[in-house]
């Protein structure tokens, strides 16, 4: 696991054959699009229990908020092969912090979750328990953390684990997970996972009865009529969605139900208990994406899948999921979220390149499980980026910054192959 178990992680960085690094930070050429941590090689993943390969590619961009124009990333992510040095066992996470303390929340969260997996004796034997044990200790390690106040800060958390030919998707936010699936001639969008927003009427009940009051800004400002429990579908919500409010009081506002961290709204039901589902990987499954809500607020799936299925390089994939993102993002609310996405290509199950088919051209494989653990009720060089990137960006001067994504690979065995 390299430098998993220390601090270091944070700021470690693969190498190309010349010694450059991977990843590279460039300016946007309208002045907003700043920031932006791409990987210029493809990695690659082997899992030779079942004979495949796994070809990752990943962006990350800062978001850009006119009030705070300084204000960091809290979107990070984590990159592991070969867990246990198993050689079929790979990971792969993007966490969204928010709050004060967002970018902190994240990036211990980032560093701690593949930790406790990797640490774990009964990972390989029953992934499922190993996610919630690792999901809740993560959780509590942050509550005692006295360097971090995640009272109210915390992070979303999207990961795949992959263990031979079966994908356990662990999810506690709005960050998702999406499956680009082969149905005849078709691309077909299948989600890993399940936003958790008071959108979802299970989720809604379960924090009503932990006390929650859950309303649009609007209604407990007294704009809008609270007894209207009502407010529409996640996919037309507009800027005002239902969020999670102590009984007597207009804190926290929380827009999703789970999370790790946040832990004034622990008493009003928000938890860190993930739900994991379980899926098993076909020929028809070509690709996925790990994204957080900076790519899916104005992004559907069906679109994000389209989109990556029509470029020949899943760099130049992310490049542009990325851009469409941020630009509508500045179109319908002159600001954006920060941008994080992972595109992994399973190459060796299907007969066909993954990238490239077009969007009219590439089923669904059947969900093996989910399970859900019961919540406690609580209380640069521009040559160096590719060439979508470099379209899009200006001459500015590449800048050196610690990036809140890391790569880590088991010491025991090499590294994936540029």
């Amino acid at each position: 696991m390299g430098c998993v178990h220390g601090k270091c992680c944070c700021g470690e960085h693969s190498s190309s054959d010349d010694g450059s690094k991977d990843y590279r930070e460039t300016g946007f050429i309208r002045g907003h699009m700043k920031n932006i941590l791409a990987q210029r090689s493809l990695k690659r993943a082997t899992v030779p229990s079942h004979n495949f390969i796994l070809e990752y590619t990943f962006l990350t961009q800062r978001g850009y908020y006119p009030d705070s124009p300084d204000k960091e990333n809290q979107d990070s992510f984590c990159i592991s092969t070969q867990l246990q040095g198993d050689p079929s066992v790979h990971f792969f996470g993007v966490y969204d912090g928010h709050g004060q303390f967002g970018s902190q929340c994240s990036n211990f969260v980032k560093d701690r979750l593949v930790e406790k997996l990797v640490n774990d004796p009964a990972l390989l034997e029953d992934p499922v328990q190993a996610y919630n044990s690792a999901f809740l200790a993560t959780n509590l390690e942050l509550r005692s953390s006295s360097e971090i106040d995640d009272s109210m800060s915390g992070t979303t958390a999207i990961t795949v684990l992959v263990i031979g030919d079966t994908l356990f998707v662990a999810n506690v936010g709005d960050s998702r997970a999406v499956m680009a699936v082969k149905d005849g001639n078709r691309v077909v969008a299948e989600d890993l996972s399940s936003d958790q927003t008071p959108f979802r009427k299970d989720e809604y009940e379960r924090v009503k009865l932990c006390g929650a009051r859950v309303l649009s800004v609007d209604q407990v400002e007294g704009l809008k009529d609270p007894d209207i429990q009502n407010w529409g579908d996640e996919e037309s919500r507009g800027g005002d969605p239902p969020r999670l409010w102590v009984p007597n009081g207009m804190y926290p506002g929380t827009a999703f139900t789970r999370s790790i961290g946040d832990s004034l709204a622990e008493t009003i039901g928000v938890t860190a208990t993930p739900e994991v589902k379980t899926f098993r990987l076909t020929p028809d499954h070509l690709f996925f994406v790990v994204a957080s809500d900076g790519i899916f607020e104005f992004l559907t799936s069906q679109t994000v899948i389209d989109m990556a299925a029509s470029y020949m390089d899943p760099r130049d994939a992310c490049a542009a999921i990325a851009e469409k993102s941020y630009k509508l993002w500045l179109d319908l609310e002159n600001r954006t979220d920060d941008i994080t996405i992972i595109i992994v290509q399973i190459k060796g199950l299907s007969n066909s390149g993954t990238f490239g088919v077009g969007s009219d051209e590439i089923n669904d494989g059947a969900v093996m499980s989910s399970r859900t653990g019961t919540p406690e009720i609580p209380a640069a060089h521009e040559s160096d980026v590719h060439p979508s990137v470099r379209t899009s960006l200006s001459g500015q001067p590449a800048a050196s910054v610690m990036s809140p994504a890391i790569e880590v690979h088991s010491p025991a065995c090499p590294k994936p192959i540029d």
